[in-house]
């Protein structure tokens, strides 16, 4: 699938992509939920995505929440509520799991142009 995105869209496709990437460089399926990790596997995580969010050289400030929990038969709800411009900036949620742990990396992308569309006339 070859989508064309301008270097002024935020594009959820490509940061999934890129999301997708640094959970996997961090986290398998074998990787047992470890309480003393947790820090560090959320540290890596969100390290691995901004640098590949960087590499997309888009205009945007971003803002990363990791939420991991081990898998105990209680239930896990994220909710985002924003208040934004719709049409330059974004928000991108992953869910991974495996066998004992719930990973959500959620992506917010602040555009960092601002200039007015002309509206306010």
């Amino acid at each position: 699938m070859d989508v064309q995105v301008s270097a002024e869209e935020f594009s959820t496709d490509e940061t999934e992509v890129v999301v997708k990437s640094a959970i996997g460089s961090v986290l398998t399926e074998t990787t047992h939920f470890k309480p003393d990790k947790i820090d560090d596997w959320s540290n890596s995580i969100i390290s691995a995505t901004l640098k590949g969010l960087q590499s997309l050289n888009r205009p945007y400030k971003y803002v990363i929440a990791v939420i991991l929990m081990q898998k105990n038969g209680a239930g896990l709800v994220s909710a985002a509520s924003t208040f934004w411009d719709e049409k330059k900036d974004g928000l991108c949620k992953v869910l991974w799991e495996n066998s004992m742990t719930h990973c959500i990396v959620t992506v917010f992308a602040l555009s960092l142009n601002i200039e007015s569309d002309g509206d306010d006339q």
